[in-house]
């Protein structure tokens, strides 16, 4: 047998060894590829894209690319670290450190070359929702059908050849062996009583209060001075929660002896604190990985919302324009221009008309409006009508609408209507609508007959809206369109039209984003999977021999079940506290809740994270009760 064929039989006999490094990287092609896939289609090149999307896609791709280098790099060292006994039997047969470099030089490419070729078949497998995920998100007028890719199965065939090329001579460059009693004994060797010291775990619980506190009650422009210190902060005492904090936490519940000798926890805490501290590292890397997911998904996802909330919450009818006193002749033109549009859409639409009059207070100024103005807009929309007597004023204040000034309504019931013959009618009642009149956040009613007797208005302007009835959206974008291409948009508000235009420019950040946020994240999960099954072996042994000293089924189950989870959650409900930390110093700077789309990205993820757990734990379990009992 010559050594390629001994390097090749290697990796064939212990394909359970293999495995996970192997899946790893096949997962990596994969993204990548199904990336590529996106990134490479024709409709790209003919004009139906811009070239910022362009760009966007190919700093995306670069950075997809440099962090699966580093996931594959981790992923193989993680690998190698399981392997010292083996190495060890090696040497004692007479292999050198030259070739046991070799050997895994050839592993690595051999492993490597089969996860592109099976990644690129998988993910072609995938292509087309790929495909379909991306037509939606991006909101682009030309269908992404499917299309053979060569090009993409050539750049991400030599890419990542290349990297399996790179990592396996900067792998076989370092990799030092040890002396042989060390690589024969590596699993079995005392690594003492994990130590932490109280002043350093001290310091971490300074330090994630002091960041988490600052970053909750900071507002506006603060935000953004603050948020540089605040990561610095959190984030060394994120390190410092792994390798101090933790440890110290299970050694003081290791003392209490109520706690320590109930049923099993002696088991689960013995080994508990090795564990902290073994993975300190890798769970301190997972929590800032997914903080980063979960932060730049929300951040993009809630910016999105708030641009699109603004927008309806500011103009809620379908198409409106606008006008002064002196632009008479324009606004009958321009009416008969988006009537006649509107009917050659064939658009079933209602209309209504109103005199928008504002009186100057206190260097501001004020709507005024009737009764019977509010009513005919309100019909439309749908709300509730107002009715006011003659000697009464309501004020109409919507304060969850976005920007909206939270003491906007207050000001207004403090100050009294005035009409022209000098009668005061102070305000009686503050009503929380929606939005009827557009671009308004609070204003007055007040009854017809007092519209009539209030003074000369400072400024007046004329608005004509028209409503279309639901299940026409795609008409009513259209007929924008044309509206805007004959008439411009300097008084003419279509507002499904310009949400279409604010996604169509949104929808490839945001998918970009979303792809590398979920790349980042299923990384991390697969960090956790490397650290769970590198020790698989010596807990084998553990539970074996705990076994013979009369360990039950139920209880071997309830141990694995806790063990596992804190290892796969401990770094992620640190990485949701975080994220959720961070998406609400957001909402400070935009002065805007974004609590709905926080809960829907951190749930999200948690459900995710809890499917993977159930699947991993399932097998996990599995070969341990294997171990154990037969």
């Amino acid at each position: 047998m010559t050594f390629r064929q001994f390097a090749i039989n290697n990796v064939i006999r212990n394909k359970r060894l293999y495995a996970a490094y192997f899946l790893s990287s096949l997962f990596t092609v994969m993204v990548f590829f199904t990336f590529a896939i996106f990134a490479f289609h024709p409709a790209f090149f003919q004009g139906a894209v811009r070239g910022e999307v362009l760009y966007g896609m190919a700093v995306a791709g670069g950075i997809i690319y440099v962090f699966s280098f580093f996931f594959v790099l981790y992923s193989m060292s993680s690998f190698l670290q399981s392997r010292k006994k083996e190495f060890g039997l090696l040497m004692m047969q007479g292999m050198s450190t030259r070739q046991i470099r070799m050997m895994v030089f050839m592993e690595n490419m051999l492993i490597g070359f089969f996860a592109t070729l099976s990644g690129i078949l998988l993910g072609m497998v995938f292509a087309k929702a790929i495909l379909l995920i991306a037509e939606n998100v991006l909101v682009i007028d030309e269908a992404l059908n499917f299309y053979f890719p060569l090009w993409a199965i050539l750049v991400t065939f030599v890419s990542f050849i290349v990297l399996f090329l790179l990592i396996s001579l900067f792998v076989s460059f370092i990799l030092r062996t040890r002396k042989l009693v060390d690589l024969i004994k590596a699993d079995k060797q005392s690594k003492g009583e994990p130590k932490a010291s109280i002043i350093l775990s001290l310091i971490a619980a300074v330090l994630l209060v002091v960041g988490y506190g600052t970053a909750l009650y900071v507002k506006g422009q603060l935000v953004v001075m603050a948020m540089l210190p605040v990561i610095i902060v959190v984030t060394i005492g994120t390190y410092l929660l792994f390798t101090q904090l933790s440890v110290y936490l299970i050694r003081r519940l290791k003392g209490n002896r109520r706690i320590f000798w109930r049923k099993t926890n002696m088991v689960l805490f013995s080994d508990l604190s090795f564990r902290m501290k073994d993975n300190a590292r890798t769970f301190f890397m997972v929590a800032i990985i997914s903080t980063v997911a979960f932060s730049a998904i929300g951040s993009l996802y809630g910016f999105q919302s708030y641009l699109t909330g603004g927008m309806k919450e500011a103009n809620p009818f379908s198409f409106m324009y606008t006008s002064s006193d002196n632009e008479e002749n324009d606004m009958q033109e321009a009416v008969h221009v988006i009537e006649e549009t509107i009917d050659e859409h064939d658009i079933k639409a209602k209309s209504g008309k109103i005199d928008m009059t504002y009186y100057s207070r206190n260097d501001s100024e004020v709507l005024i409006t009737s009764e019977s103005n509010y009513n005919r807009f309100a019909e439309m929309l749908g709300e509730r009508k107002v009715n006011v007597s003659n000697d009464e004023a309501i004020v109409i204040g919507d304060s969850n609408r976005v920007l909206a000034p939270s003491d906007e309504k207050d000001r207004l019931m403090d100050n009294p209507v005035k009409l022209a013959d000098g009668t005061v009618i102070k305000p009686d009642r503050l009503l929380e609508s929606s939005h009827v009149l557009p671009e308004m956040y609070s204003y007055y009613i007040v009854s017809d007959a007092a519209y009539q007797r209030l003074p000369q208005p400072d400024t007046v302007e004329t608005s004509t809206a028209w409503m279309a009835d639901k299940g026409q959206k795609d008409k009513i974008i259209q007929a924008g369109e044309a509206i805007f291409n004959k008439i411009g948009g300097y008084n003419f508000v279509a507002v499904d039209y310009t949400l279409y235009q604010i996604n169509k420019v949104y929808g490839p950040i945001l998918f970009i984003g979303l792809f590398i946020g979920i790349v980042f994240f299923v990384s991390a999960g697969s960090f956790l999977y490397f650290r769970l099954y590198s020790d698989l072996d010596q807990d084998k042994d553990k539970f074996k021999s705990i076994a013979k000293m009369g360990l039950t089924d139920k209880e071997l189950k309830k141990i694995i079940n806790r063990q596992t989870a804190l290892l796969f959650f401990s770094p992620i409900v640190v990485a949701l506290i975080h994220g959720a930390v961070a998406l609400t110093a957001l909402s400070h700077l935009f002065d805007y809740n974004l609590t709905g789309e926080a809960a829907s990205v951190l749930g999200t993820f948690a459900v995710i994270q809890i499917v993977y757990f159930g699947i991993v734990r399932y097998f996990y379990t599995k070969q341990i009760k294997r171990a154990v009992y037969y």
